[in-house]
């Protein structure tokens, strides 16, 4: 967490463009930007200004936006359950398509189904997430109508807020319409947030399930007369499922740091938007925050997944 927050300190204050001039625009005269300068500690040298940062940040308070003026800490916590919903929804798709077609890849190895789901795979890591976000677009919202977008919810639906995530409180509420209406507006960004995840879990599945219905056990457990799919899911994927977790983690917890591209084109009220927004607007405490935030979520969710493996694995605990 030091050495990030040492990296993205230096990397913001390299992007060209002085933020007090962006904030107050191109007319303002040089008493003016030298005024708001002195104001946010922009006037300071380098070394004291990460002091400062680092001495705020220590106690929880990053910063105040220098575009919204409301605390960055603020902000984050009220774009964070659109991240979560939409990371999670994501990991779903990516988990429940994942996992069953890497096993079945791995039992029918060198068959035609197995050299089309690795195909499929192989697709979905190299096709870049704008890319088939604007496709999905262009069918299932343009053409087709069958998927709405951009947002989170249509103009007309409201739903009280109690979580901050519009499934959950959608349902809290009983209000089924909303539910119905979040759910739409969230499965095109979903599938293109979940496609490179997806294909990542399947193939670390598959090569994971190869290696473990060779080993000794497995064998023997088939020489036993253990029922087929008993041999592959208790057996096997159990065993296999130490690296596909570790994989998870990893996508989960770069998903959850912001996903930027695909909030920012379907207008996703999420982490990853208000990044792309402070980015162009020179908002270096909000830069600074995001990426703070990511960083430590990304250490929770691999903490999170090493305790994890002592539930799959025994031996761990022991």
């Amino acid at each position: 967490m030091l050495g990030v927050s040492i990296v993205v300190f230096c990397m913001v204050r390299a992007i060209p463009g002085d933020p007090a001039q962006i904030l107050l625009g191109q007319s303002a005269t040089t008493s003016q930007v030298a005024e708001i300068r002195d104001r946010l500690g922009l006037d300071e040298p380098l070394p004291v200004q990460y002091l400062l940062f680092l001495k705020d940040a220590v106690r929880g308070d990053l910063g105040d936006s220098l575009v919204t003026g409301r605390p960055v800490t603020t902000e984050l916590l009220v774009r964070l359950p659109a991240t979560f919903e939409l990371t999670a929804f994501a990991m779903l798709i990516a988990i429940l398509v994942g996992v069953p077609v890497g096993v079945i890849s791995a039992v029918r190895q060198y068959s035609l189904l197995d050299k089309f789901f690795s195909v499929l795979a192989l697709t979905g890591i190299s096709m870049p997430i704008f890319w088939l976000a604007m496709i999905l677009i262009v069918i299932f919202g343009v053409n087709l109508e069958l998927l709405p977008f951009p947002g989170r919810l249509g103009p007309t639906t409201a739903i009280t807020s109690i979580t901050g995530l519009v499934l959950v409180d959608s349902l809290l509420t009983f209000n089924f319409a909303g539910f119905w209406d979040g759910l739409l507006y969230l499965i095109m960004p979903a599938i293109a947030l979940g496609t490179i995840p997806m294909a990542v879990v399947m193939r670390m599945t598959r090569s994971s399930m190869l290696e473990v219905m060779g080993e000794d056990y497995v064998r023997t457990a088939r020489a036993k007369g253990v029922v087929p799919w008993r041999v592959v899911f208790k057996h096997g994927l159990r065993n296999a499922m130490l690296p596909t977790v570790t994989v998870i983690g990893l996508q989960a917890g770069l998903l959850m740091g912001g996903a930027i591209i695909t909030e920012t084109i379907f207008s996703w009220p999420g982490i990853g938007q208000i990044a792309y927004e402070s980015v162009s607007r020179r908002d270096y405490a909000m830069i600074q925050g995001v990426v703070l935030y990511g960083a430590a979520l990304f250490v929770l969710i691999n903490l999170l997944v090493d305790v994890l493996y002592a539930v799959l694995d025994p031996r761990v605990r022991y």
